[in-house]
C-alpha cells in the first residue's frame, strides 16, 4: 500500500508538472490542444457521415489515413536506434536520451492506433477483430500483436527507468535490460510485419517487391532519428537541460547512413520497375509520369525525391555543422519521407485499379482535420512526456524535490518531511 500510495503521488506531482512551463510552453500546448479538439469534431463529422467525408473510394479504399499509419510505424521503430549504441556499445553519455527515443515510440504507437481506429469507419465493429482473430494466419493480427506489445514494452522501460530516477535509486538490470534487448528485436518486427501487410497483397503488384520491407527500415531509421534530433536541439536551446554534443553526433551519422541507403534502394526499386517495362511498372509510371492525363501524385513523388536529396546533400557537406543546415536537413527528409511512404507508396497501389479504371485520390478537408488532430494529440502527448521527464532525470523533481514551476527562479525546493532513502544514489 504505501509503494502504491507513492507511485499515484509520483504521478499526481508529474500530472502538477507537465502544466508549468513559460509563455512558449502554454502557446504551443495551447495551439495543439485547439488542433487536436478541431481533428476531434471533424472525426465526430465522420462518424455521423461515415467515410464518405474522406476522399476514399471503392478504388482506392487506403490513403492519408492509412499513409501516416505507415510513416508513424517508422518513427516508433526509430527508437531503436538510440538504444543500440547504449546497451549494444556501452555508450553511456547517451544513456539518460534513450528515455527520449522511448517516448517518442510512445507517442508515435499512440497514434499509429488512432489513425486505425479512424480508418476502420465504423469503430464500434471493432469487436469482430477479436471475435474472429484468425492468428497466425493473418498478416493484420500480427500487426495488432506487434504494436501493442511494442507500446506495452515502451511504456515500461521508460516508466520503470523516470520512476527509479524519481526514487533516486539505481535501476535494476534484471527488470529493465531484458526488455531492452527484446524491444530491439521489436522495432524491426514491428516495421517489417507493416511492410509484409502490403507485400503479402497480390493484388495490388505495386507492392509485391521483396525490397520494400527494407526500404521501410532504411527510411524509419532516417526520419525517426530525425526527429530526436531537431527535439533534443530544442531542449537544449530553449531549456536547462543539456545535450552532449555527442549525441547530436551520433544521430546525424546515423540519419546521413540511413538516408543514403534508403536513397539506393529507392534507385533499385525504380530501375526495376522501368527497366523492365512489365505490366506491373503501370503504377509506377502513374505516380511518377502519369498515366492517360492523370497525373496528380507526380508533383509529390518528385517534391519527395528533392527533399530526400537536398537533405542528404547538407548532411555530407561540412556545412551539416551549423545546428540550423542541419535542421533544416531534418525537417526536409522527414517531409520527404512522409511523402513517399505516405501519398508515394499507398496511394498509387491503387491507381490503376485491377480492373483498369483510374480514379485518382484526393484527400478533403474533413479528412485532413482528421489527420493534423491525430499529429497534434500526439505532439502533446510526447511534450508533456518530455516535459515531466527533464526535471526527473535532472535531479530538480525527485521524491525529496518538489520542482519549482517559478521559470525565473528555477529553484527546487527541498521537502523537509521526506527524507533521502539509504538506497538513494550519491
Amino acid at each position: 500500500m504505501i509503494a502504491a500510495r507513492e507511485y499515484a503521488r509520483f504521478l499526481w506531482r508529474c500530472f502538477r508538472v507537465s502544466f508549468a512551463g513559460d509563455w512558449r510552453y502554454h502557446l504551443w500546448m495551447t495551439a495543439l490542444t485547439v488542433v487536436a479538439l478541431l481533428g476531434l469534431n471533424a472525426y465526430a463529422k465522420q462518424l455521423v457521415h461515415g467515410l464518405g467525408t474522406a476522399g476514399l473510394s471503392d478504388q482506392v479504399s487506403w490513403g492519408l489515413y492509412i499513409a501516416n499509419f505507415t510513416f508513424l510505424v517508422g518513427m516508433a521503430a526509430a527508437a531503436v536506434m538510440l538504444v543500440i549504441p547504449v546497451y549494444i556499445y556501452r555508450n553511456q553519455e547517451l544513456h539518460d536520451l534513450v528515455i527520449f527515443g522511448e517516448l517518442l515510440a510512445v507517442a508515435a504507437i499512440l497514434m499509429c492506433l488512432a489513425f486505425v481506429t479512424v480508418d476502420l469507419g465504423r469503430p464500434d465493429r471493432f469487436s469482430h477483430l477479436f471475435r474472429r482473430f484468425n492468428f497466425p494466419i493473418s498478416m493484420l493480427t500480427w500487426d495488432v500483436v506487434v504494436l501493442n506489445g511494442y507500446l506495452l514494452l515502451n511504456l515500461h522501460i521508460c516508466g520503470y527507468l523516470v520512476y527509479c530516477a524519481y526514487r533516486r535509486r539505481r535501476p535494476s538490470k534484471l527488470f529493465y535490460i531484458p526488455f531492452v534487448f527484446v524491444a530491439i528485436v521489436w522495432a524491426v518486427s514491428i516495421h517489417t510485419v507493416t511492410a509484409f501487410l502490403y507485400v503479402g497483397l497480390g493484388g495490388r503488384p505495386f507492392w509485391n517487391s521483396a525490397i520494400i520491407a527494407p526500404r521501410f527500415l532504411a527510411s524509419a531509421f532516417a526520419a525517426g532519428p530525425a526527429f530526436l534530433l531537431v527535439t533534443l536541439w530544442v531542449l537544449d536551446s530553449y531549456t536547462d537541460y543539456v545535450v552532449p554534443a555527442k549525441a547530436f553526433a551520433t544521430l546525424k551519422n546515423i540519419v546521413t547512413v540511413a538516408l543514403l541507403i534508403n536513397m539506393f534502394l529507392l534507385v533499385c526499386e525504380v530501375f526495376t520497375e522501368f527497366y523492365t517495362d512489365s505490366a506491373h511498372g503501370v503504377s509506377a509510371r502513374y505516380l511518377f509520369f502519369g498515366l492517360h492525363g492523370y497525373h496528380a501524385l507526380v508533383p509529390w513523388i518528385w517534391s519527395a525525391i528533392g527533399l530526400n536529396t537536398s537533405a542528404l546533400l547538407i548532411l555530407l557537406l561540412p556545412l551539416s555543422r551549423r545546428p540550423a543546415l542541419r535542421n533544416l536537413a531534418c525537417l526536409m527528409l522527414i517531409v520527404g519521407i512522409w511523402i513517399e511512404k505516405g501519398m508515394g507508396l499507398i496511394v498509387p497501389a491503387f491507381i490503376p485499379s485491377p480492373l483498369g479504371e483510374i480514379v485518382e485520390y484526393l484527400p478533403t478537408w474533413n479528412e485532413t482535420l482528421v489527420c493534423l488532430g491525430i499529429w497534434a494529440f500526439g505532439l502533446l502527448v510526447f511534450t508533456v512526456l518530455v516535459r515531466v521527464t527533464i526535471p526527473v532525470l535532472a535531479g530538480r523533481l525527485t521524491i525529496d524535490r518538489l520542482y519549482s514551476p517559478d521559470y525565473t527562479r528555477r529553484v527546487p525546493v527541498v521537502l523537509d518531511h521526506a527524507q533521502p532513502t539509504p538506497e538513494v544514489l550519491p
